[in-house]
């Protein structure tokens, strides 16, 4: 039997860190959005995670027929999928986007980035130890770099309101439950069904919420077009990618690696949007790279 060019840990590590790019796109295109379009995450994020979970399990169901509803046939399951949509799914997708809409793309990613440190400090805690020395630094490099490149190193950039705040400290907290929460599903089950149903459980839940369609914004081409952008390579194939790279690599250095995300989205803001790219933010794309290849070591 021919042995895979790659490693099942190489490819953990390539899988999140082009999630983490995809992530970096989407969030370009939905500042884009907020920024010209008048958009709101209310609307956005239901509307893209409805979109999202309904496609992909009309793709999955096309190929795998009755397998995709295998989740729902065991009581544990099914509770841990809906747990999964309704909190790790809804929750860190809603506080993010909430806090960029009450704050700044930059200050809303670097509270969110706290995340990896909380599950750090819970696999810590549940393993009874210590970070290794890798761990320390390589979480250090993480919030050290997208730090840099949301502030530009200057901290009173992060003068928030109360809303922003919390929503960001929200994100931090629900991007841990989303990185943890689904290690049993995973165990059991392929990262795209438990995506697909994660985001149709969440999708559905945020409709009845918030009912986008009684909000007034205006669906012209652009807002299509990015729209559909969002939900394809923003949303299913970045989620997809990135929770099968968490089961191969697990989640504490699934998340750092993760954190590739800022570092894409700033570059496509300077390619896209025209944001002025300064020597800060080359120092903190070099703490961000540095870490990457720091945990990418076996």
């Amino acid at each position: 039997m021919r042995k895979p060019y790659l490693s099942n840990e190489t490819q953990g590590v390539l899988k999140v860190f082009a999630g983490g790019c995809l992530w970096g796109f989407s969030g370009a295109c939905g500042q884009f959005l907020f920024q010209n379009k008048g958009m709101v995450s209310s609307w956005l994020v239901p509307v893209r995670l409805l979109s999202a979970g309904i496609l992909l399990l009309l793709l999955l169901g096309a190929t795998r027929r009755k397998a995709v509803f295998d989740v729902w046939r065991n009581k544990k399951d099914a509770l841990h999928i809906v747990l999964y949509g309704l909190l790790g799914m809804s929750g860190c997708q809603y506080a993010y986007f909430t806090a960029v809409q009450n704050s700044n793309a930059g200050t809303a990613t670097v509270l969110q980035y706290l995340g990896p440190a909380l599950i750090l400090l819970w696999l810590c805690f549940r393993g009874r130890r210590l970070p290794t020395r890798r761990e320390a630094v390589g979480l250090g490099l993480a919030l050290a770099g997208t730090f840099l490149i949301a502030t530009h190193g200057d901290p009173t950039s992060l003068a928030l309101s109360p809303a922003g705040l919390f929503w960001g400290l929200c994100a931090a907290v629900f991007v841990a439950v989303y990185t943890l929460q689904p290690a049993y599903l995973l165990s059991k089950y392929d990262a795209a069904t438990v995506v697909g149903w994660g985001m149709l459980i969440g999708g559905v839940m945020q409709m009845a919420l918030f009912r986008p369609w009684t909000l007034p914004i205006r669906l012209d081409g652009q807002v299509m077009w990015y729209m559909g952008l969002i939900v394809i390579l923003g949303t299913i194939l970045t989620f997809t990618l990135y929770l099968d790279g968490v089961r191969r690599i697990g989640p504490a250095r699934g998340s750092m690696i993760s954190a590739i995300e800022p570092v894409s989205a700033s570059l496509f803001a300077v390619c896209w949007l025209g944001t002025p790219l300064t020597g800060v933010d080359l120092v903190g794309f070099a703490c961000i790279f540095a870490m990457i290849l720091l945990l990418a070591r076996k």
